[in-house]
């Protein structure tokens, strides 16, 4: 498609998160001020702090329980992400195999677990999220990827990983692109949220538990104060027991785990609603989330009222790992979305698009979440999700509760919870080696994912830069 028709296509978008874009977003709560006590204290407002804060009071109702959250709650990566909730752990079966072999069937074991749990709590709770068990295909878009699809399926069904491999007509008739060459299929490994839904759902049901929730109260500070920890806000002050830190991508209040993760620009389109006669055009009538298998992939997936969210591709590193909200909007990569989308679905010519976001995750160097303690035990954190953390997230916020009851458990005990990744190398390296790192990758997808000396390295190195 023409640049000209891509950009017609989005000649009326709305620059804001499809999923926050509704009139039904509760209002905020008010923010901390003056002194406020409490037993745990949770840091961050997605979903790593709300399942921890839910948890807690599961596990025990007469805990006290406070949750602060700088901006609003689930308006950041959680309220922003393309809703995919994966069973997986570990970013996906061969990175859980690559890194962690013998306790892989452990962590497959666990991540389905954590899956029905959320399930559960959904129905529990009564979570209006929009949660559907479709499951996911990951889909060859060239043809050195059906080789590569096939040798997983090989490896994946030597360790008891169910997965369906599709050939070229079987994964068009699950959903018709003349890009599809092969698919395979994770029937029950993945089901599909409404990420906004998701996280003000736990916000109601922890606060239903009894949590105290503010909102606009920004983390300052974190230091002992006599026998408390105080956390500093803008207005007041926070002095707990126990402390868990959700921030994802923010600045860990633990200064010594910040160079663990960098932020990642991550953006996302969505249509406006298919009519019938389009939805015929393309099947997809099993609703799965897709997405395709190259390094610099693209997610996809239907929503609820008949729009396809399409995102990916482009990842982008802020020069000297520093944020910015002039990040959030990229036209130049909504266009090349757009192109992207309509090469995928040229039966979908015409259709345009409504809305257009993007924002920051928090990625480390193993490309799945690190756990820890700080203060003697005292603090807890889980980081480092790299854009599976919908569901992973909940597994991250037992890991913290155990961690901070000082208890060995099944979770704790894992070499995943007590092994820290390699952190990045300070800048400018880190700038200079993410963006060798992205064109080496680039450049593998054109070479028919031939990868170079510079991946090689870091294939060898541990470091795992497969996406």
């Amino acid at each position: 498609m023409a640049d000209v028709d891509a950009a017609r296509a989005l000649a009326s978008v709305r620059p804001v998160p499809y999923w926050l874009d509704d009139p039904a977003r509760p209002e905020a709560e008010p923010a901390l001020s003056g002194v406020e006590h409490c037993d745990l204290l949770v840091v961050g407002g997605g979903y790593s702090g709300l399942w921890t804060a839910l948890l807690a009071k599961e596990r025990d109702p007469g805990r006290d329980v406070v949750l602060i959250e700088g901006g609003r709650i689930g308006a950041a990566a959680s309220g922003r992400n393309g809703g995919f909730c994966a069973a997986s752990l570990t970013h996906g079966f061969a990175n859980g195999l690559a890194r962690w072999p013998d306790e892989f069937a452990a962590l497959q074991e666990l991540g389905a677990r954590n899956l029905d749990a959320i399930e559960d709590a959904v129905r529990r709770h009564g979570l209006d999220c929009e949660f559907e068990r479709t499951g996911e295909i990951d889909v060859a878009t060239a043809p050195y990827q059906v080789d590569e699809l096939r040798q997983a399926h090989a490896t994946a069904r030597r360790h008891g990983v169910d997965l369906e491999f599709l050939d070229r007509d079987q994964v068009r008739a699950e959903v018709d692109s003349p890009t599809f060459h092969a698919g395979l299929y994770d029937r029950r490994g993945v089901a599909l949220v409404h990420p906004a839904k998701l996280a003000w759902g736990l916000r109601h049901a922890a606060d239903r538990a009894g949590v105290r929730i503010y909102e606009h109260t920004p983390a300052l500070s974190l230091v002992r104060y006599g026998a408390a920890l105080a956390v500093r806000t803008p207005y007041g002050r926070a002095l707990a027991h126990h402390v868990a830190l959700g921030t994802g991508v923010f600045p860990s209040l633990l200064r010594r785990t910040r160079r663990h993760t960098v932020p990642v620009y991550d953006y996302a389109l969505t249509t406006e609603p298919l009519t019938a006669e389009q939805r015929a055009a393309i099947g997809w009538r099993g609703r799965q989330g897709l997405g395709d298998s190259a390094n610099r992939f693209h997610y996809f997936r239907l929503t609820a009222d008949g729009r396809v969210l399409w995102g990916g591709y482009d990842a982008v590193y802020p020069r000297g790992g520093r944020m910015s909200a002039a990040y959030d909007q990229r036209p130049e990569t909504y266009l090349r979305l757009a192109r992207h989308f309509f090469a995928c679905f040229p039966q979908l010519e015409g259709v345009r698009f409504s809305h257009a976001w993007g924002g920051a995750i928090d990625t480390c160097t193993r490309f799945s979440a690190f756990f820890g303690t700080g203060f003697g035990g005292r603090v807890a954190y889980a980081a480092g999700y790299t854009g599976l953390g919908v569901g992973a997230t909940r597994f991250g916020a037992e890991v913290m509760l155990d961690l901070l009851a000082g208890r060995t458990t099944e979770r704790t005990a894992l070499a995943m919870v007590r092994r820290r990744p390699l952190p990045f190398p300070p800048e400018p390296l880190a700038t200079a080696a993410i963006g060798l790192t992205q064109w080496s990758l680039a450049r593998a997808d054109r070479a028919a994912g031939r990868r170079n000396l510079w991946l090689r390295a870091l294939d060898r190195a541990g470091l795992g830069f497969d996406s």
